[in-house]
């Protein structure tokens, strides 16, 4: 129980545990619970479009999603794709990027990077609600617990590059179980949600940060916590994306609507 709550806690702005309770280890098995925070944020979207669609036009509505996700999540994520958008490109050597990614200041690239990144979600967003099809509450339920998983598999594969930063204590002790907890989670939304189609956007997702991670490995010999919210980012855009083009060909259906 403690894991789930230092996950919530990690995840959201909700605290939930002092932090004398929280141990490394408990930190480190919070990870199994990346993908069920994800699914509690996605309903909670579900909510608000829900009840947002009976009041404004989808592009408020759209808009009201995107600023949900960045308060619930108290911008973390953002935050550690500005960061690395300014290291990975303002730097030249693996020591100079991950130093300005530890600077507070915001530079040129963090700023651009932040407002395509926005932009690109709030488009995605804007044409999923416009849509006319059946379907939407699905992936409004999905994409958050992907783009959760995307970390998991990060924190799983790749090794990190600080010797102290807010990524450490996810890289101490028997990870294995946690990962294989998480990926259950992740499959079984994917599939009871999505069927075929959420089944390819786990899939595709995955890949996609798999190729992101080994990118940005090379260039830190390693990842921090800033690029594992970097890569949630780029992922909760791109399933969104790929849902939008997936939609109208009646592709992401929950498996119990399949066998009926």
């Amino acid at each position: 129980m403690k894991s789930f709550l230092s996950a919530l806690s990690f995840l959201t702005f909700i605290p939930t545990l002092r932090p004398a309770s929280i141990t490394q280890r408990v930190i480190s098995n919070s990870r199994a619970w990346f993908p069920l925070v994800g699914l509690l944020m996605g309903l909670a979207l579900v909510g608000i479009e829900w009840g947002a669609r009976e009041l404004f036009p989808v592009y408020l509505t759209a808009a009201l999603l995107l600023a949900f996700m960045i308060v619930i999540t108290r911008g973390l994520h953002l935050d550690g794709f500005m960061d690395s958008c300014d290291g990975l490109f303002g730097g030249d050597t693996p020591e100079r990027r991950r130093e300005i990614m530890r600077d507070s200041h915001v530079g040129a690239f963090a700023v651009v990077g932040g407002v395509g990144l926005l932009i690109l979600k709030y488009g995605a967003l804007v044409s999923l609600l416009s849509l006319n099809v059946a379907g939407k509450e699905w992936v409004l339920l999905l994409f958050p617990v992907l783009s959760r998983w995307t970390m998991v598999l990060l924190l799983a594969v790749f090794p990190y590059s600080r010797a102290r930063g807010l990524g450490t204590p996810f890289h101490r002790g028997n990870t294995a179980i946690a990962t294989g907890a998480a990926a259950v989670m992740a499959v079984a939304a994917a599939i009871l949600l999505g069927g075929i189609g959420g089944a390819a956007l786990l899939v595709g997702i995955s890949l996609l940060a798999l190729l992101l991670g080994q990118g940005i490995s090379r260039m830190l010999t390693g990842l921090t916590g800033d690029n594992y919210g970097a890569v949630n980012e780029l992922s909760e855009a791109a399933v969104l994306m790929a849902a939008v083009a997936l939609l109208p060909y009646g592709l992401i259906v929950p498996l119990h609507q399949i066998f009926w």
